[in-house]
């Protein structure tokens, strides 16, 4: 058997296409017209925190800090290190979370052509007097928005 069919053809995904071929991205703002995550229903993923006491909320917290890094131009830290340093640093870093989230949020939308507004200050407000989970349902939003390219 020639050693160039031995591959079962993936030779055929190499090119000189940038875009070609599997996570050719990464590190950077993914193309125009969808991003890499599909939407998530706000309500039920407030619903599911409820339910779950939390639970599922601390899930939802992580995946959407990864989703906005996978759509930044400048990815921060992943999720579960957020929450990490939140639980270290007694709920500070949680504060500053929210207000990056915006930062970096309006930035995505500015990358992928989605007018979002930077609510960061906002996030961060509502954080702070302990309606995170308010912030949270404006971020997936957001998210949302940046998934459907609109």
């Amino acid at each position: 058997m020639d050693q160039n069919n031995m591959n079962n053809g993936y030779n055929n995904m190499q090119s000189n296409n940038p875009n070609m071929g599997y996570n050719q991205n990464m590190g950077g703002v993914p193309p125009m017209g969808g991003a890499p995550f599909a939407p998530r229903n706000v309500v039920t993923a407030i619903v599911l925190s409820l339910v779950t006491c939390g639970i599922y909320g601390i899930y939802w917290w992580i995946k959407m800090t990864d989703e906005t890094n996978s759509v930044t131009p400048n990815p921060g830290r992943s999720g579960a290190m957020c929450f990490l340093f939140t639980i270290i640093t007694c709920g500070i870093y949680g504060v500053y979370w929210y207000y990056m989230m915006g930062k970096n949020l309006y930035a995505a939308g500015q990358a992928r052509g989605v007018n979002l507004e930077d609510r960061s200050i906002v996030y961060l407000l509502l954080g702070i007097v302990g309606l995170g989970i308010v912030s949270e349902a404006m971020m997936q939003s957001d998210l949302n928005r940046l998934a459907n390219g609109n």
